[in-house]
């Protein structure tokens, strides 16, 4: 990227920074010096973790394409990072160029490389996913998304960054109860459960080192950010299992949970 002083004035290249560092594992060249040691560093340690991000971005595919089967045409995706290839736009508006999609995130980096998109029917809007009440009240967000119909909330790769002493509950519930019946909850992040104990406690003490903390949730943690919703078929599993298509690149993971839930 340019130079510190074309930088946002609340970004701080020298701090590692969870959008950034995956555009560098995706080839993305909007990333700092210490983002890419600290990407080096996970992937030393794990080296299965290369394959994370395109292993979720297959699942939110897949997601996506069983909401605009559903008839949703309205997407709202939370703590979205760095555009890239087949960004939510991209999926949405091949199938229906009319629909609506909103970018958040807190980092002011990500959201001004949307905004330089200028993709129709869609924006984006620096706002913290932990604040229900600010992201569904901003005007650009308001502006887009009309809550009395259907609408698609991605958490997709965000949860693992808020911590229990942010209640995620709390945070969950206030986007779940906000929805209007036909909406779906799309979820997928970080999980210890296919991982021996010890293994996921050196993966949390890792990010820890690179300077980004991060929560793990399991399976009976993460379904309490269903509650009052149907969970679509197969359930809660590890992405590649979530109504799978086509023949996978390489072996699953083994660090992601996801799941889709529909309001009744």
């Amino acid at each position: 990227m340019g130079t510190s002083s074309r930088l946002p004035r609340d970004v701080d290249a020298s701090r590692v920074n969870d959008a950034r560092l995956c555009d560098y594992a995706l080839g993305g060249k909007d990333n700092y010096a210490a983002d890419r040691a600290a990407a080096k560093t996970l992937v030393e340690a794990f080296d299965e973790t290369r394959y994370l991000l395109p292993e979720l971005h297959r699942f939110r595919t897949r997601a996506l394409e069983a909401l605009l089967d559903a008839g949703v045409r309205q997407f709202l995706d939370l703590g979205c990072g760095m555009p890239g290839r087949h960004n939510v736009h991209d999926i949405v508006h091949a199938r229906d160029p009319r629909a609506q999609v909103v970018y958040t995130d807190v980092d002011a980096v990500a959201v001004t490389h949307f905004l330089a998109l200028r993709p129709a029917m869609a924006t984006a809007a620096q706002v913290d996913v932990r604040d229900p009440a600010a992201v569904l009240g901003h005007p650009d967000v308001a502006a887009r998304l009309d809550l009395d119909r259907p609408v698609g909330v991605l958490m997709v790769a965000v949860l693992h960054l808020v911590h229990d002493e942010d209640d995620p509950d709390r945070i969950v519930a206030g986007y779940r109860e906000a929805m209007a019946p036909g909406s779906h909850l799309v979820y997928c992040d970080l999980s210890g459960d296919e991982q021996p104990a010890d293994r996921a406690a050196r993966y949390r003490r890792t990010a820890d080192e690179i300077g980004i903390p991060v929560s793990m949730r399991g399976r009976e943690r993460v379904s309490r950010f269903f509650t009052g919703l149907d969970l679509l078929e197969p359930g809660l599993v590890p992405p590649p299992d979530w109504r799978p298509s086509g023949v996978p690149s390489h072996p699953p993971t083994g660090w992601l949970l996801a799941g889709v839930g529909r309001k009744p």
